[in-house]
């Protein structure tokens, strides 16, 4: 059964970095795309990065030369490296990956149980 394990998350004060990482257990241990997203008290889930699995990437304009989002080699493991972190970053941050299951694209979606972030002023 596959599982994606998230760690990292904890108290930074703002200016600060953090590094979140989500890591993918069981059976399947690749992924296609990956990505972060958080969801802030009050707020809905938003998206915060993601990755294909070519490399390319892309980030909400509140995170957007702050955050950058990376794969290792393998592709089973996905990463948030957080620079210079804001109070409003404070939320509960999600791991998501996909994986192409049939050759017309479907594709199976994982998400991981979340991660706190909270940023001090």
């Amino acid at each position: 059964q596959v599982q994606l394990v998230e760690s990292g998350g904890g108290l930074v004060q703002a200016g600060g970095s953090l590094r979140l990482s989500c890591v993918a257990s069981g059976r399947l241990r690749s992924f296609d795309d990956a990505g972060w997203y958080r969801q802030a008290p009050g707020k809905q889930r938003e998206l915060v990065a993601t990755i294909s699995s070519g490399g390319s990437t892309n980030y909400a304009d509140s995170v957007k030369g702050r955050f950058t989002i990376s794969w290792n080699n393998a592709k089973n493991t996905v990463y948030l490296q957080m620079n210079n972190v804001k109070p409003d970053d404070t939320a509960v941050y999600y791991c998501s990956a996909e994986r192409v299951i049939n050759v017309e694209g479907a594709r199976a979606h994982y998400w991981g149980q979340g991660t706190q972030v909270t940023v001090s002023s």
